[in-house]
């Protein structure tokens, strides 16, 4: 391999976490939780500062390392990828702010010494305000309910965020901990993913200081943004496809892995190529294209395996509940629709 086709060396880190620790426990982690020892290599791979400036520490990565090294992840161990992932936006959303808490927090993410989890989902409940901000003196207060918060007990920190009576998204950095104003559900038994420690948050007069805040802008800006992200398929999509194919044999493998292929070309060059407001509709069609063959890909894996694969220690089956959770992360009301639009045209 020459020196212009080598992969990137956090690609290779990926590579070698997957293949050593993620995929040999996948199974037993699935039916137990997130271990500490995984998160703690994770930490020190420097996967976690992917999209962090490189003058804080960070690699600043191409969206195409990025993407790679999540299809890596999420096809070895769905769930560890899944608290890690949570991991990259508080990165992108402290850099970008202009306050204390960029200099405060940011060097200390990039690194892995703190890993974060994200409450910010129930934004997209528009025009329901699940949780609230309001002026508190010199600081904020939010009440009201985080339907989901993953990594609890696994994160040190979390990045929260609320609607102000000026009809403002604000976000917050705090500890990822019980403390006065903030309380955690126990963790809740889901289909997919139980492993990643899934809980819901009560908010009741939470009170954060100013430097606490990393970004406050108009919910309509930031909802504009992020049905911008939503519409593109999701790189672990692919990889827990091709995961699956890997149980397949070679013919069956082959046709499914072509149109995965063609799928993820289509999609990243769009990501890589396109301005972010344009070709929506496509993307949106690439997004659900992908589910398709992932549905395909982890059906046809369970059909090879036959009863076995009804066994919670069987790959196939965790691929197939996998399958599902991916379906619907980060859905929106656009991406639903055309999911469904496809399932019954």
């Amino acid at each position: 391999m020459t020196a212009a086709t080598a992969p990137h060396p956090l690609v290779t880190r990926a590579r070698r976490l997957a293949d050593d620790l993620l995929a040999p426990h996948a199974e037993e982690v699935d039916r137990t939780q997130v271990p500490e020892s995984h998160l703690r290599e994770i930490r020190r791979s420097g996967l976690l500062g992917l999209n962090a400036p490189v003058a804080y520490g960070g690699t600043a990565v191409s969206g195409a390392v990025f993407r790679e090294t999540a299809e890596i992840l999420a096809g070895a161990c769905c769930s560890t990828w899944f608290v890690q992932t949570q991991h990259h936006t508080p990165v992108q959303t402290v850099a970008g702010s202009d306050g204390p808490v960029r200099e405060r927090l940011l060097r200390r993410l990039a690194s892995g010494e703190l890993l974060s989890g994200v409450a910010y989902a129930h934004l997209r409940a528009a025009p329901r305000r699940p949780v609230r901000v309001t002026r508190d003196g010199t600081g904020w207060r939010f009440d009201g309910t985080v339907p989901w918060y993953t990594g609890w007990g696994l994160n040190d920190v979390m990045l929260l965020a609320g609607v102000t009576d000026e009809d403002e998204a604000l976000f917050a950095v705090t500890e990822a901990r019980d403390q006065p104003g903030l309380r955690a559900s126990e963790p809740m038994r889901l289909a997919a993913l139980t492993a990643a420690r899934t809980v819901s948050l009560e908010l009741d007069g939470l009170r954060l200081p100013e430097e606490a805040v990393a970004l406050r802008t108009p919910l309509a800006t930031w909802a504009a943004a992020d049905r911008l992200k939503t519409v593109n398929a999701n790189p672990a999509v692919f990889g827990v496809a091709e995961a699956a194919l890997g149980l397949l044999d070679d013919d069956h493998a082959a046709a499914l892995r072509d149109r995965l292929a063609r799928v993820r070309r289509d999609a990243y060059a769009l990501a890589d190529e396109a301005a972010p407001g344009e070709h929506l509709a496509d993307r949106l069609a690439l997004r659900t294209q992908a589910c398709e063959v992932l549905q395909a890909a982890t059906t046809a894996a369970v059909v090879t395996g036959g009863g076995r694969t009804m066994l919670l220690s069987h790959r196939a089956q965790r691929l197939a509940r996998e399958a599902l959770f991916l379906m619907v992360q980060g859905q929106t009301r656009e991406s639903r629709r055309s999911h469904l639009d496809a399932l019954v045209p």
